[in-house]
């Protein structure tokens, strides 16, 4: 199931993105193709006029075939030149390039809205001006470390503390139950064996857990859980409007200062790349939110479109921000790249790309069976 919910996920973001550069590419009466998602041995297709649309077998990308856009001599003199990608001025084929980030961002910006509107799980933090908005308050498990007493207990991220007991303790203290309190508990259980009083699924139940000394910190008792003050957000529709679009740019800006940080400590020797994920990374974090409800599901869809944008604009050879950027040379020096300099370069960056989703694929590998 986690498998066909991210193709689906995978293969909707392709589709975005890859209708933005159709759409802005017969906007500007620049002929198209072929509009494909995946890559590899063609599952089915069908023609419409000029374009031939299909599905391959490979779902991890997706393609247009826009005319000219990868210069040739049928492109550059042919008959129907007039129509090419190469031909149109450079504000046009930048619009054509930078339009699949635009919807990825476009789309995210939607999901979000969406969200908002129908009511999602959030802390208060940096919503302080919608409180009234804010319902069914409660403390959210969001991370159980692996290899930990709670793993080992079957206690789940999402999963909602409602009372906490050493079991040494005839019953539950009556006092109002805070995070502190819970980490208070656990830390001062000198190792005895707790019981947390749980919500799953809207089903109550208990789960006894044995803490573990310097799970953390030296000398003090955990279960390797981290836990959240939650609430219910939901908002009116005009003002999920705002929120959605206002969040999106949040997103982007945190995406983007995240990659150039990451970017430059590669080059400073310190880099930390077992935050890199691959395909199988992401379709587990995309199972884990989709097990967690529709609203996580919009919101992890709409956050991986986000960086699949950000990461689209990075001037690399192959991606859309390194075509932009020989377009925006092509602008300044006034003359054409040479065509067979251009193709080889993207080739090179294609090839280098697939290489590092292959290296990446085998750690997320490695990972899992470790």
């Amino acid at each position: 199931m986690t498998a066909i919910i991210f193709i689906i996920v995978l293969g909707v973001l392709i589709f975005v993105h890859e209708l933005g550069h159709f759409v802005l590419a017969r906007w500007n009466g620049i002929r198209v193709d072929a509009f494909k998602i995946g890559f590899g041995p063609k599952l089915f297709a069908w023609k419409r006029g000029e374009t031939e649309y299909g599905l391959n077998l490979i779902p991890f990308g997706g393609f247009v075939k826009i005319h000219g856009e990868n210069p040739d001599e049928d492109s550059i003199n042919g008959p129907d030149k007039e129509r090419s990608f190469v031909h149109k001025n450079r504000w046009r084929q930048a619009s054509v390039l930078v339009a699949g980030v635009l919807f990825n961002f476009l789309f995210a910006c939607l999901l979000y809205i969406i969200v908002f509107n129908i009511g999602v799980t959030a802390t208060k933090d940096g919503f302080e001006k919608y409180a009234k908005y804010f319902t069914n308050d409660r403390i959210m498990i969001t991370d159980v470390g692996a290899d930990s007493p709670a793993k080992k207990a079957g206690i789940m991220v999402g999963d909602v503390i409602d009372n906490i007991r050493v079991m040494s303790v005839t019953k539950p203290v009556d006092q109002l139950v805070t995070v502190q309190y819970i980490q208070n508990t656990i830390a001062s259980s000198s190792g005895n064996n707790i019981q947390l009083f749980i919500t799953r699924g809207g089903k109550h139940q208990s789960v006894d857990v044995t803490p573990m000394s310097g799970l953390n910190v030296a000398g003090k008792y955990a279960i390797g859980i981290a836990m959240q003050d939650v609430s219910d957000l939901k908002l009116p529709f005009f003002t999920s409007i705002y929120e959605g679009c206002h969040y999106t740019v949040v997103m982007i800006e945190g995406t983007a200062v995240g990659l150039y940080t990451f970017v430059t400590n590669i080059f400073r020797g310190t880099a930390n790349f077992s935050d890199v994920t691959g395909p199988i990374g992401i379709a587990g974090i995309v199972g884990n939110a989709a097990s967690l409800g529709i609203t996580y599901l919009l919101m992890i869809t709409a956050l991986i479109s986000i960086n699949l944008g950000v990461i689209n604009l990075i001037p690399f050879p192959a991606l859309d921000g390194g075509r932009t950027l020989f377009v925006a040379i092509e602008g300044i020096t006034r003359r054409r790249i040479p065509v067979k300099f251009f193709n080889i370069v993207n080739i090179v960056g294609f090839s280098l790309l697939m290489l590092l989703m292959v290296v990446v694929t085998f750690k997320d590998i490695m990972r899992l069976i470790k």
